[in-house]
This record gives C-alpha cells, structure tokens and sequence, in this order.
C-alpha cells in the first residue's frame, strides 16, 4: 500500500512535534525524503506544502527547508534605502505624510510646539547662504511634525528628513533655491503656521501639500527641461 501525502505530512508533523526534528533544522532535501518514504518528489512537495500552510515550516530558495515558522525579514536599514531612493522619491513620500502631519498639528499643538516653528520662520529669515536656509527649513518641518505628537509618524519623517542631509538633496535644493523662492517658501510656511494656530487642519492640509508641490516644481523642473 502506498504512502499517501496526508499519511507522509501526519508522520512528519509528529516528527516535528516530538522533538525529532528540532526546530529551526533543516530538513533532508526532496530526494532523500522521497527515498525514505517510497514516493516521488512531487509527492513531498505536496507534504511540504500542507506543512508550511499549518506554519510548521518553511522553505527558503536556494537554502532548504526549515523547521518552525518563517522568521521576521529585518527592514531595510536607513543606509540601503538612502543608496538606492532619490530626492524625487523622498518629495513623493513628503507629499503623501506631510499634509496629515500638518493637520495632525492643527489639531494637537502646544503653544511651545507653535513658538519652535515660529523661530524657525524668523531663523530662515535672515540665513545667510542655503545651507542655513536648509537648515531652519528641516528644523520647521520638524517641528511641525513634533506638533503632531504622533511617534511613530514623527520617527517615519525622521528617516525622511535624515535623507533631506544627502548631498544630491543638497545640490539640486542649492540650483533651484532663488531669493524669490526663498521667500515664497517663508511665506507659505508662514501661511501653514496660521492655520496651525487658528486649529483648521483642512487649510493646514492644503497650504502644506501647496507647498510641497511647490519645492518639487521648482526642485526638479530643470532636470525635466534638460532631460526634453
């Protein structure tokens, strides 16, 4: 009589649950299962398959079989995503999570969180290159989504900002960055930071995603020109 998959997923279930094979071991490879048992690989794989579905396994490609279930993937670190994204990803991702900070702030500001972003304003005020504008630019952001008091949205604008530091940012931020649109930026920051103030998160929405698609506009429009 045959060895059915059911009857071969049942035998190493019990192998499995006893001990016999501890977890996180690698099991024999296809071939060798199929030998012990009499049947063919296909067979195995279906066994394998009824096994990783009840979480008893799991199969890495290239590597084997393993006891238990699948580990947690790491995240990619900061550093590899840095090597691999580009400022016009990060303007994207700014767009889809700043808006919300923005009326999150609205809603939640201290009158401390107000006074950090209104230093910032006057800071970038008077900078004296872009490298200082740039930075009470970042440090209004940040305060802004420190106003949002929401952790996990304030670390996810961190990793952002962290790459805002890169220097391809810097480059394209110094070619685009002309007098007029420093000040267009004050002013919108500005305009964002009143409706901070007066608790009306749609406006503080709109005026910040106005303002990000500004920067973007005026970030990546030579680039665009040149490419054409």
């Amino acid at each position: 009589m045959s060895t059915s998959v059911t009857d071969i997923a049942q035998q190493l279930r019990t192998r499995i649950e006893s001990g016999e094979l501890a977890a996180a071991s690698r099991l024999p490879p296809e071939r060798d299962l199929a030998a012990s048992f009499g049947v063919s690989r296909a067979a195995i794989r279906k066994a394998m398959a009824v096994l990783e579905a009840d979480g008893l396994i799991w199969r890495h490609v290239g590597r084997g079989t393993f006891v238990g279930a699948r580990p947690p993937q790491d995240a990619p670190s900061l550093a590899a995503i840095t090597r691999s994204t580009h400022p016009e990803e990060v303007i994207e991702v700014r767009l889809l999570l700043e808006p919300h900070i923005a009326g999150l702030a609205a809603r939640r500001a201290t009158a401390a969180d107000i006074e950090a972003m209104m230093r910032a304003i006057q800071r970038s005020k008077t900078a004296a290159d872009v490298a200082e504008f740039e930075l009470w630019d970042g440090a209004y952001h940040r305060a802004m989504a420190e106003a949002a008091h929401n952790t996990l949205l304030q670390g996810l604008f961190d990793a952002i900002n962290a790459i805002r530091q890169e220097e391809i940012w810097g480059r394209l931020k110094e070619a685009s960055l002309t007098g007029a649109r420093k000040q267009a930026y004050i002013r919108q920051h500005t305009d964002c930071l009143d409706a901070i103030r007066d608790r009306d998160p749609a406006r503080a929405e709109a005026l910040m995603r106005d303002h990000l698609e500004t920067v973007k506009r005026n970030m990546f429009e030579r680039s665009k020109a040149s490419a054409a």
